[in-house]
């Protein structure tokens, strides 16, 4: 039987981070974040978006707590709150890429079976 604290925990990820990281422009904002902190304007052109929905992004990121803020006069400075995040990006698209491959493998098995 799955424990009650391990039911919390699943509920508080999937409320606080699958929503969040169900976005591939979020997952975009989380990398670029992850070379350096930077403003609206500097992902808005270094990921081709317009600042509205870089800040609509980024606000989503923020009230999950997957970014934070540094504020220096007018402007804001973003960056990731914990880097184990892309650790657990990066193990995440590692396993999709063997995934991937697999289903790649089977595909080919199957063509060279017919042909």
């Amino acid at each position: 039987m799955i424990n009650s604290i391990l039911k919390q925990e699943i509920t508080q990820i999937e409320a606080n981070f699958c929503a969040a990281l169900s976005d591939p422009i979020r997952l975009l904002i989380l990398y670029t974040l992850n070379e350096s902190p930077r403003n609206v304007t500097e992902l808005s052109t270094e990921l081709e978006l317009n600042q509205p929905t870089t800040s609509r992004h980024l606000k989503i990121l923020r009230e999950r707590g997957l970014v934070e803020t540094l504020r220096s006069g007018t402007t804001i400075t973003y960056r990731l709150s914990d880097p184990r995040l892309i650790q657990a990006l990066d193990l995440l698209r590692s396993i999709m890429r063997e995934r991937l491959a697999y289903q790649a493998s089977l595909i080919n098995e199957t063509i060279q079976e017919n042909v």
